[in-house]
Formats: C-alpha cells, sequence, structure tokens
C-alpha cells in the first residue's frame, strides 16, 4: 500500500508538473511566435531530415483576409463564438462513433492549433482529451487573433510545407498577402489531408470542397466576418 501511495503520489506531481509546463508555455507563445511545434519536429524525425521543411512566419496582418474567412469556413465556423470545443461537434462525433464510424473530426481551429503546437497525429481519446483541454487553455489566454494567426502559421500545406506564407509561394508564386478567394479556398480544402491532396494540383474531390467554401465564405458575410483581425 506504501509503494502504491508514493507511486500515485509521483504521477500526480509529474501531471501537475506538465500541466504547469503547458500552462506556462501557452503564455509564452500569446507573446512569442513558437520556434517549432510537435509536427514539425515529427515530421523532421520520420524523414531524417532537419533541412525539408519550408516555413516562413507572417504576422497576420500579412496574410489577405481571404485566408483566415476560408479556414473559418472550411475547418471551424463557430470559431469566433466558442471556447475552444464545439460541444455540438463533439456530441455529433460520438453519436457517429457509438453506431460504429471510427473517431473522427470535431476539432476547432484552436483545438488544431494545440494539436500542432504540442502533441501528436493519430486519434485516441487520450490525444482527443489533451488536446480539448489545451484548447480551453489556450482560448482563455491568447485572444482569437492570436489564435488564428499562429494557426496560419503552423497548419501543414504539404509534405514538409507549413504555414500559409511557405505554400502561399510554393502553390501559388505570391505571398499570402496577395492571396485571392478562389486560392485561399484552395489551400484550406487540402487542411483534412495535406499529404494526399495537393493545393497546386487539385483533384476533382478538392475542386468540390474548394466550391463548397467559396460558398460557405459568401453567407459567412466576406471579409467582414474578420474584419476584427485587422
Amino acid at each position: 500500500m506504501k509503494l502504491l501511495r508514493i507511486t500515485l503520489r509521483w504521477l500526480f506531481l509529474l501531471v501537475l508538473s506538465v500541466l504547469a509546463l503547458a500552462l506556462l508555455l501557452l503564455l509564452l507563445f500569446r507573446f512569442v511566435n513558437p520556434p517549432t511545434t510537435a509536427f514539425i519536429m515529427a515530421y523532421q524525425a520520420e524523414t531524417g531530415s532537419f533541412s525539408g521543411v519550408r516555413q516562413t512566419w507572417v504576422p497576420l496582418e500579412n496574410i489577405s483576409p481571404w485566408m483566415p474567412l476560408a479556414v473559418i469556413a472550411s475547418e471551424d465556423q463557430r470559431f469566433l463564438n466558442h471556447w475552444g470545443v464545439d460541444l455540438g461537434a463533439i456530441a455529433t462525433a460520438l453519436n457517429a462513433f457509438q453506431d460504429g464510424d471510427g473517431l473522427r473530426g470535431a476539432s476547432t481551429i484552436t483545438q488544431q492549433t494545440s494539436k500542432n503546437l504540442f502533441l501528436w497525429g493519430g486519434r485516441s481519446f487520450v490525444r482527443k482529451g489533451l488536446e480539448a483541454a489545451l484548447a480551453v487553455g489556450m482560448d482563455g489566454l491568447w485572444p482569437k487573433r492570436r489564435i488564428m494567426e499562429v494557426y496560419l502559421n503552423v497548419a501543414e500545406f504539404g509534405p514538409g510545407l507549413y504555414g500559409v506564407e511557405a505554400a502561399s509561394q510554393v502553390h501559388f508564386g505570391v505571398s499570402a498577402a496577395q492571396l485571392t478567394a478562389t486560392q485561399a479556398a484552395r489551400l484550406a480544402a487540402v487542411l483534412p489531408n495535406p499529404r494526399m491532396f495537393d493545393a497546386g494540383a487539385p483533384t476533382p474531390y478538392v475542386w468540390e470542397r474548394v466550391s463548397w467554401i467559396r460558398q460557405q465564405m459568401s453567407q459567412l458575410g466576406g471579409t467582414a466576418l474578420v474584419g476584427n483581425f485587422y
């Protein structure tokens, strides 16, 4: 029993230490751009190369307003209103899982940012739980504008291609500030699986997603939706 109590105490202290570290990093990254992410480091370990990553950090004011609008339309239409997680989307995903579907979806932009910064790929309840907890903390500590800025700079848009500036240059030969509405929709369309889909050479399926995203961008009111970011 004594050994069990000691083990549980150390596990409790370990969990507290991890939570404290996560809190400190969240506070730091509100003001300081992350030097790398867990996903970038995983890609570098997977490929055995530290030079194969393309990423150029740009402030949100140097990103076309079509881009945050496109990812909100595509990934998280309640981004401006929820507190890091979308309980309705989670309930829908859990119902689908209980009906026999795989564990899928329901990740907000805030959750995706948390995952990219701190966690790993794959789908499990453990990772989803950590992702949600970090997202709630992030939403409490960061303004929505900062969440969007970090997300657009760390999201994966292709193998080794991170952030909207690098993706814009590679796929369209323009800076992120010059992206058109359709180009932004093309980049947003590949986010569910950036290692399979190519914004520079869209498949018919990706073009269908682009069309749907453009419709949603219009229905959401256009760039006026993200006007407070600029």
